[in-house]
């Protein structure tokens, strides 16, 4: 029975090889490759089937014999590697029991610590907090210029998690003596100074307390907290406080002097050189306040010069006075007289009209230049005015552009503005009281001459 469903199914295969061969052409292999025998027969077709089917088994029975070659093999890992992992299982176990036994003992060992420390941990909480205000503070103080590397031992006392010793106790307390010490010192010494350009130097600074320090010219000194070195500040501040930092630095040991001190340790000497001189302040006012300026020059310079003449011809006539009988023509009476000596023959009427004329050609002289100081002391604050608009303008514009987030975008204009307005007003208050002296003085010479005229037509007519 076994024999036969072989055969039959040893026929179907070649059944099914002749039906595949008879359907499908046959591909062609490389040329090196020798072509294949052709088979011409049935039984030849069997006998091939019969040779492949062979090959299978055998290939088959091989593949069997090697699994069965490395079963054992692997039976052996498998059972290593179970063994291994039993250890590792035994192992965690084992650590896991120590674990817990060790976290007992540590929670046991914290509160004998914290039971053993008593007083000593707060204490510990001080010295740190101490130690690290007074980092923070000799950090930032220029007596470290002179004292340095105070501020990273405080530093890595404060950082410390173990508790301080004798030794560390002692420097901390030596240093805020040193520091309380160094507070209420003048002192001259030697230090690293970095000027505008970058460039060192080891020069004399002379520190007064924490506050303020100077270079041996009286120039304020900045502190480099991070460098432990002093700077020069790339602008000082006013003269008046330069002349105060003479004083200190050109002082004696022992002398009692006035200087100045910046109690804030650098934040008022900061804003001080931020304030704008007097020259910044006029280039604020841009092109308007330079007219304004420029028409109180003119207008100074005129004044002065129309004030001192009509000084010198009051002088000259009121001299003239005093000597009627002898007019000289070098001032304005003594040219009148000359005038009236001139026509003593003419009648009253005649008199008095060569008179009048004499004055009238004093007249252009005595009151030249004052009309236009006061033009000059009413087209300057006409100026200030048109400068307000113009930075006003100038502010509007700005808030358009950025918004009215940022104040310092609107400063320039509302500087302009209000720098404008007080240069007009400087330059009219001189100008109208120049001018008001001016005017007082050519018409009280203007008066001495009309008196004069009057009193000889007067003593004419009565002679008559």
């Amino acid at each position: 029975m076994t024999k036969t469903i072989k055969k039959l199914n040893l026929f179907g295969i070649v059944f099914l090889a002749v039906f595949a061969l008879s359907a499908l052409p046959v591909v062609a292999k490389d040329d090196a490759e020798e072509a294949p025998k052709e088979i011409t027969s049935l039984n030849e077709l069997l006998q091939k089937v019969e040779e492949e089917a062979l090959y299978d088994s055998e290939e088959n029975r091989a593949r069997i014999a090697k699994f069965m070659a490395e079963k054992s093999t692997q039976d052996a890992v498998l059972q290593e590697t179970l063994a291994n992992l039993k250890v590792q299982e035994d192992r965690a176990v084992r650590l896991e029991k120590t674990f817990d036994e060790n976290d007992v003992k540590l929670s046991e060992l914290e509160d004998l610590k914290a039971e053993r420390l008593g007083a000593f941990g707060e204490l510990f909480g001080v010295v740190r907090g101490t130690a690290s205000e007074m980092g923070a503070q000799i950090k930032e103080s220029i007596i470290s210029g002179e004292l340095q590397g105070r501020s990273k031992t405080l530093t890595d006392l404060a950082k410390s998690k173990a508790l301080p010793s004798n030794e560390e106790l002692e420097m901390l307390w030596y240093q805020l003596l040193e520091e309380m010490n160094a507070q209420g010192e003048v002192k001259r010494f030697n230090g690293t100074i970095v000027d505008t350009d970058g460039n060192f130097s080891e020069e004399e600074v002379v520190r007064v307390g924490p506050w303020t320090a100077f270079d041996r010219k009286g120039n304020f000194l900045g502190y480099l907290p991070d460098d432990e070195r002093y700077r020069v500040l790339g602008r000082q501040p006013q003269a008046r406080f330069l002349d105060l930092g003479d004083n200190i630095v050109d002082g004696d040991k022992g002398d009692i002097v006035k200087g100045a001190i910046d109690p804030s340790r650098g934040a008022i000497l900061s804003l001080l050189i931020q304030t704008p001189g007097l020259s910044e302040r006029i280039g604020q006012g841009g092109i308007v306040g330079y007219i304004i300026l420029g028409l109180l020059a003119i207008g100074l310079v005129l004044s002065i010069e129309r004030i001192f003449r009509l000084t010198i011809t009051a002088r000259a006539v009121n001299s003239q006075a005093k000597d009627i009988d002898n007019p000289k023509d070098s001032n304005p009476l003594g040219r009148v007289l000359a005038a009236y000596h001139s026509n003593k023959s003419a009648d009253v009427e005649t008199l008095e009209l060569k008179l009048d004329d004499a004055i009238l050609k004093e007249l252009p002289s005595l009151e030249r230049g004052i009309n236009f100081i006061k033009l000059l002391s009413s087209v300057a604050p006409l100026l200030g005015l048109l400068g307000t608009v113009t930075g006003m303008i100038v502010t509007f514009q700005a808030i358009t552009l950025f918004g009215t987030g940022d104040p310092k975008l609107m400063a320039g204009g509302i500087s302009q503005a209000l720098v404008t307005t007080v240069l007009g007003l400087t330059a009219a208050i001189p100008l109208v009281l120049l001018h008001s002296v001016a005017q007082t003085r050519s018409r009280s010479i203007q008066q001495i001459l009309d008196e004069q005229s009057a009193g000889l037509v007067a003593e004419r007519a009565e002679s008559n």
